[in-house]
């Protein structure tokens, strides 16, 4: 089962649930605001992750600005417990499953949720609509 992270007033996130829910793809929702990832799980969610904490965290954000924090300069543990305090300042959607994670919503990347047979037909479909 998919599970999408979001915040209320995310518009990449309210991009995100719609694709998945045009795409019939079952989905459990969790606000990141009002209900905080534990540091277990935001170390759970950085083992999936390729790029580590950057990859992560929002730099653009304003509230990461405040924070004053150089996440290049401070241990692991130290960002966990930064992120887990202050959820605002994560990317968002953050979509995982099983297996897979994406972060922020591309709607490219975000086709490796869909079944593989699904994909399979709508890659040939579209090669078969450019081919005319």
């Amino acid at each position: 089962m998919i599970t999408i992270y979001t915040a209320p007033s995310c518009t990449s996130c309210k991009k995100a649930k719609t694709w998945l829910s045009y795409h019939h793809i079952p989905f459990n929702e969790r606000n990141l605001i009002a209900d905080p990832l534990s540091t277990t799980e935001i170390s759970q969610i950085l083992q999936k992750c390729d790029d580590g904490v950057e990859g992560l965290i929002s730099s653009r954000n304003r509230f990461v600005k405040t924070l004053g924090v150089d996440f290049e300069d401070i241990s692991l543990s130290q960002a966990i417990k930064i992120i887990s305090e202050n959820p605002q300042i994560m990317r968002r959607p953050i979509i995982m499953d099983e297996k897979r994670l994406h972060v922020e919503y591309n709607e490219e990347e975000i086709r490796a949720f869909l079944p593989r047979t699904v994909r399979v037909l709508e890659n040939g479909g579209a090669r078969l609509r450019s081919a005319i």
